[in-house]
């Protein structure tokens, strides 16, 4: 018998043509990859890869065990959707895989909810950026995702997955109180162009977001302190450090020191659940997403943004 995630190491370097890539789409090191390889040529004692400079190549014997990788994955995902059906509940173990902010602003209340509905699901949460959030899925360690993209950083999805829409969720520009534009009613990129930011580093959506936000102005914002979670972008914000832009989303109750001005256009995010096609008739998949929309919690139909901080 070959093991499943060595296979699925292989099926990624078919799709991705390097290792780095591999690793990259499975949230791996190249290194982990270059092993799970090398384990699987000793196991099925051929020769799998062709090495040239960066590229690797797939030798027949590799393309028809990533080819047979497909087959599997889809085998037990079938036969795990009609296990579920045949008791006609949902039950197993059910593993979702979300972004901080959707965690608690609406994951955590959905979760609650499948679980006191469907005592025979074990829900488990994984908190995850949306793009290793994707690949868990991909490689069946996450059996459904929450994840966002902004409209101009649209989020690349495997053709494998399916995807539904759970609603927008509206960012908002925040400064400190006594900014010069904290009492606007409305501010654009262009006001926006000198400021210091408080953001996210390379890579993550939200940089890319903002730098492409700028870049029909010619500009190139000044992401002075690069700060992943929201939280302590807030403490930043609340010291007087620079702006930032804040979605809406489990935002919660910002200190007086913050205020949250709207930005026109408005931006925001998509947010979406994600799946893999093989699992659209597992039970399990369509109660979590019913939860997933009962609490979606509409964060855009409310106040305004600075009467809802």
């Amino acid at each position: 018998m070959f093991d499943l995630n060595r296979l699925r190491a292989l099926r990624a370097v078919a799709a991705h043509g390097t290792m780095t890539g591999a690793a990259s789409a499975l949230g791996y090191t190249p290194s982990a990859i270059s092993q799970q390889i090398a384990k699987l040529e000793r196991e099925t004692g051929s020769e799998l890869l062709d090495r040239q400079g960066g590229k690797v190549e797939l030798t027949p014997a590799a393309w028809l065990l990533a080819e047979a990788t497909d087959e599997v994955v889809a085998v037990l995902e079938r036969t795990r959707s009609r296990l579920e059906e045949q008791r006609d509940q949902p039950t197993g173990r059910l593993v979702l895989a979300a972004f901080p902010t959707a965690c608690r602003g609406f994951a955590a209340a959905a979760l609650a909810d499948l679980t006191g509905r469907h005592p025979a699901l074990d829900c488990r949460l994984l908190e995850s950026d949306p793009n290793r959030a994707v690949s868990l899925v991909v490689r069946g360690e996450a059996d459904l995702a929450v994840v966002h993209d902004w409209h101009n950083t649209p989020l690349t999805l495997a053709g494998s997955l399916s995807v539904t829409e759970l609603g927008e969720d509206i960012a908002d520009v925040a400064v400190p109180s006594g900014h010069p534009l904290a009492d606007r009613d409305a501010l654009t990129p262009y006001d926006l162009r000198q400021e210091r930011w408080i953001g996210q580093g390379a890579g993550a959506m939200c940089h890319e977001w903002l730098v492409r936000c700028f870049s029909d102005l010619g500009i190139e914002p000044d992401i002075a302190y690069q700060i992943e979670e929201y939280e302590s972008q807030i403490a930043l914000l609340a010291a007087g450090l620079g702006v930032t832009m804040l979605p809406r989303l489990g935002r919660g109750v910002l200190p007086t020191t913050v205020r949250v001005v709207p930005m026109r256009p408005a931006p925001s995010r998509r947010v979406s659940a994600v799946w893999r096609s093989q699992a659209d008739r597992r039970p399990a998949i369509h109660a979590a997403m019913t939860a997933l929309h009962r609490h979606w919690p509409g964060v855009n139909s409310g106040q305004p943004a600075r009467d809802s901080a």
